[in-house]
Parts: structure tokens; sequence; C-alpha cells
């Protein structure tokens, strides 16, 4: 028997019970449904999710300004990208509700319980975004909005509406909706782009999908009874495993070129090349215990992961 066999039996043989690991909408988990109308629109922006973009972009602010930035700028991103990321999930959401119903981990969203209309959760979605790109317009500049925006559209046209349900790829292309903080944060400070934010951009692209795909290796079959084609639901966990490795290591080698590239010293550097083996290694350990808990230890990490690379990152430019 394969380790993909055992893996679909291991999920298939005990309930699919949430994760409390991760920021609550990279698909991660049901959470206990709100009681109060604000309650359930916050639920609608998954606020879990929102908290691990903003760990990206705070430390990428300080990497451009060399330094703290104003804290009324860094008050405006967050608020302004907290809006933005809100407003596409919610969106996301709406467009989603139908497989949503589907799957066990999202079935006590608001728009499939019914205790938000989509109407009414579209408009809010909407009206979310139109006021980040006034916030970030106003309190930073016109290209940060623009960036935010362009997140927004790239998630909800190309990941939700196109990909997410059509190939096998989805979230290594849609992954760059989350790779965008880094952008905005840096086009807040220094109002322009270089080759920084870029290989910023890269480290989050190629962490994506190891990171989602963790998460779906337990959720498989959620995923196919959505007749969603994320890839551990549809590729033996063989290849799936593959995949992970290589994103990893493109993500590591990102991690290590931006070293020369942002001119960091052995703070970040030590933190990059042992937080990177650790994750490298964590694959290659799920790959001999191929079940739902070892994914979501995988999963957890690459959560840890990103807030201590950041943090590091942070503590290198400030000392």
């Amino acid at each position: 028997m394969g380790p993909y066999n055992r893996i679909d039996m291991a999920v298939g043989s005990r309930p699919l019970v949430p994760s409390r690991l991760a920021p609550g909408g990279i698909a991660h988990g049901s959470r206990r449904p709100a009681t109060s109308t604000v309650g359930r629109y916050v639920a609608l922006t998954k606020p879990r999710i929102i908290e691990l973009l903003l760990i990206t972009t705070v430390p990428t602010m300080v990497m451009a300004q060399a330094g703290w930035p104003s804290t009324w700028l860094v008050t405006v991103t967050l608020i302004g990208g907290t809006l933005a990321a809100g407003g596409a999930n919610a969106i996301n959401m709406y467009v989603d509700r139908d497989i949503d119903k589907l799957m066990q981990r999202t079935k006590d969203r608001p728009l499939v319980t019914g205790v938000i209309e989509p109407r009414n959760a579209l408009v809010f979605a909407v009206a979310l975004e139109a006021i980040a790109f006034v916030v970030l317009w106003a309190g930073a500049n016109l290209l940060s909005a623009v960036l935010a925006f362009a997140a927004t559209a790239f998630y909800v046209v190309v990941y939700t509406l196109w990909l997410k349900r059509t190939s096998r790829q989805n979230i290594v292309i849609g992954g760059a909706a989350g790779a965008m903080p880094v952008l905005v944060g840096w086009a807040a400070v220094q109002n322009d782009l270089g080759w920084t934010p870029v290989v910023l951009f890269g480290v989050m692209f190629f962490w994506t999908p190891p990171h989602f795909w963790a998460l779906a290796i337990k959720y498989a079959d959620d995923y196919r009874a959505a007749n969603v084609p994320m890839l551990p639901a549809v590729v033996p966990f063989e290849n799936a495993i593959r995949q992970m490795v290589g994103h990893t290591l493109a993500m590591v080698a990102c991690t290590v070129i931006l070293i020369p590239v942002a001119d960091l010293g052995a703070i970040y550097s030590i933190s990059a090349i042992v937080l990177g083996a650790i994750f490298v290694a964590a694959i290659f350990w799920l790959s001999s215990r191929p079940t739902p808990s070892a994914s979501m230890r995988v999963f957890g990490y690459s959560i840890t992961y990103v807030t201590v690379l950041f943090g590091a990152m942070t503590l290198d430019v400030l000392i």
C-alpha cells in the first residue's frame, strides 16, 4: 500500500476537525459561528488570514525605511491593507458559497448558514475595497493603493473565479495575491518598487503552495467532495510531496538571495538558513509519515516560519 493510499485512509477514518493553527481563511478549518451581526460580517473577512498578511507588511516597511517608519504611515497602511484583504476574502466567500456548503471545514460560514444575504455580503465587500483604496491613496500614496487593488482583482478573478475550480496549479498561480502585501508595504514607504520587494514577493510566492498543500493533505476529502482540484486531492501523495519540496527550495533560495540584495546581516542570515533547513526537513519528514496530524504539523510550522523569518528581518534592520 503506497503513501497516497495510506493518507486517504487516515483522512477518511477520522472526523475532520477544525484547525486552530492558522489565520482562519486560507481555508484553515471551521470556526465557531459568530452570533452577533457585527461578528458575522467580520467573519466574512477571514480575519485570521489577515493577521498573517500583516505580519509580512510591517517588516517590509521597516526594511524600506531602513529603520522604523512613521507610526502614522504604518497604521494607515495596516488599516488599508486590512480592509483590502477583508474585502477580497468576503468576495471569495460570496463566490464560493456553493462549494463551501459541501466542505466540512467551511459549512458554518455566514453565507452557507444563511445568516447573511449574498447581496449584502457583496455590497459589504465592495465597500471595504473602496474604502481601502481611499485610505491607502490619501494616507500613503497611489502606488500602494493600486497594488492593493491589484491583489484583490487577482485573487478574485484569477484564483477564485478561474483557477480554483479548474487547475491543480490553482494555489501556485493564485498565491501571487497573498504575496502582494510586501509590495504594498514597500510602496507605502518608498513610493516605488525595486529588487528587494521583488525578492520578498518571491519568498511569499513560493511559500504559499507548501503552506496550503500541507493543509490540503488533511482536507483532501473536502476538496474532492466539492470537486476542487487542489493538488493533494488529485495527484498521488508522492507527487504532491515532490512539488512541495521544489517550492520550498525555491523559497529558501529567495531568502538567501535577499541577504546581499537587501544588505542584511547575521541575525537574518542565520535565521533564514536555519528556518529554511527545518522547513525542507519537515516536508521530508511528512513524506515518511503521510497522516493528517503530520501534515498539520508542517502547516503549523509554515506559519511559524514566516513569523520568525520576518521578525528576524525586522530585528536585523533595527539593530
